[in-house]
């Protein structure tokens, strides 16, 4: 359906440019090569009686001289279609007349000069009778139809054959088929048809990695969730059997419903860090936000004897470096990386947190380095998705380092992870800074 159209579409576009072009060629041949000589229906029907009569009175008046002084008082245009020649005559007195050139006629009179000698004044002018439509002769027309259906056959298959792949590939996709992929099939095209192809295919692929991290969250979710419930049912479970022990019971159930509670409330951090556009406007002290954080922290990391080290350069108070966003999202953030630097330490370890402006980049940066056992290397860039594993214990991220990677993406900046030279991960983050903007005195 959609060849016919477009072959219609052009077929038409085809044959309009076709008549046009050969109009404005034919009135230009006209207007220029013919030097302003009139049509042929001009010169039957007004020009030719008129010469013809004149120069039938100028013979039978002055004869041959009167008509050369005729005929050299005649345009240049007009003059070449008129002639003379001696009138011929049958045995029976009937004049005869001489043939006419071909796509030609020719309007004739005769003429008795004073002398008595008969002459035949003939006026020739081109044919306009052969058939033609739009001033092209049918050969010429039906050569301009048929190369038009050729052009507008090839051109139409050439353009839908890519499209008809784009709306197949649109259908899988909404088929749910996101494994589909169009570059393949647009072979060795290098215009913009396959630069849609390749948007198509970015986007599916898009798609497919967005569904399949729900996928992966939804499981991971589900069985983050169904642990603590079946901790809890069992707590409930022993609480009925043994009502001496219904305290530890409800207390194991509290613990398990803080848990839940946690967790819940990171997946409406990470949601809402997903669904922000933009982190915010507000500006805020970036080092101040993480020596407050690291206070915080301390005092989590003092029952397992865990130190927990801050370094930030003595900067002028109206020099402070600062961040444009939100403050709460990059507390939570440094909060998570904290919290997970204090998880995998050792009992007595140090954690390390600098702060350190680049002011030629425009950028702040922040360094969490801890002494705990590090993670694998194929680990680095998955351990910022949700409910990665670590290591063969099975222990892992959570949502906490997820989120705090959305946080410093929705600041425009970068994390990343590494292993430190001796022991331990190390975490650092990049933010750029921004000034504040000038403000008027009322």
């Amino acid at each position: 359906m959609i060849r016919g159209r477009l072959f219609w579409k052009i077929l038409l576009g085809f044959l309009f440019t076709y008549f046009a072009v050969s109009q404005a060629i034919w009135l230009l041949v006209t207007l220029t090569l013919d030097q302003g000589e009139p049509p042929p229906i001009v010169l039957r029907n007004d020009v030719a009686p008129a010469v013809v009569i004149a120069a039938q009175n100028a013979i039978r008046h002055g004869g041959i001289g009167e008509f050369h002084s005729l005929e050299k008082s005649l345009p240049a245009v007009t003059r070449q279609h008129l002639s003379l020649r001696a009138a011929t005559f049958a045995a029976n007195g009937a004049w005869q007349r001489p043939p006419i050139p071909a796509q030609s006629d020719a309007r004739d009179g005769l003429a008795t000069a004073p002398d008595g000698t008969a002459y035949l004044v003939r006026f020739t002018y081109p044919d306009d009778r052969p058939l033609r439509i739009l001033n092209l002769p049918p050969v010429v027309l039906i050569a301009g139809i048929l190369a038009g259906l050729l052009f507008a056959s090839m051109l139409a298959w050439y353009l839908t054959s890519p499209i008809t792949h784009l709306r197949r590939g649109f259908e899988h996709l909404a088929g749910g088929d996101l494994s589909i992929r169009l570059s393949p099939r647009m072979g060795s095209r290098r215009d913009e048809i396959a630069d849609l192809s390749s948007d198509f295919d970015r986007m599916a692929r898009q798609l497919e990695q967005l569904v399949e991290a729900r996928d992966r969250l939804l499981h991971d979710v589900s069985h983050e969730l169904r642990s603590p419930l079946a901790r809890i049912q069992l707590a409930l479970a022993l609480a009925g059997r043994s009502p001496q022990r219904s305290q530890q019971a409800l207390e194991r159930v509290e613990y398990e419903v803080t848990r839940l509670d946690t967790l819940v409330g990171e997946l409406l951090t990470l949601a809402r860090a997903e669904n922000e556009g933009s982190a915010g406007e507000d500006y805020f002290d970036l080092a101040g936000v993480t020596e407050s954080v690291v206070a915080d922290v301390r005092y989590e990391a003092e029952p397992d004897g865990v130190t927990i080290g801050f370094q930030s350069p003595q900067i002028h108070p109206g020099s402070v470096p600062l961040v444009r966003g939100n403050s709460e999202f990059m507390r939570r953030a440094l909060e998570n990386i904290l919290r997970n630097a204090l998880r995998f330490s050792p009992k007595g370890g140090r954690i390390q947190v600098s702060v350190t402006p680049h002011p030629r980049d425009r950028r702040i940066g922040v360094v969490v380095t801890d002494d705990g056992p590090g993670i694998p290397e194929d680990l680095m860039d998955a351990m910022f998705q949700p409910f990665v594993r670590s290591g063969s214990q099975g222990a892992g991220f959570g949502l906490g380092l997820a989120i705090a990677s959305r946080a410093v993406r929705l600041h425009g900046g970068t994390i990343e992870a590494r292993n430190a030279p001796e022991r331990g991960l190390r975490v650092e983050m990049r933010i750029p800074t921004a000034a504040l903007p000038a403000t008027s005195e009322d």
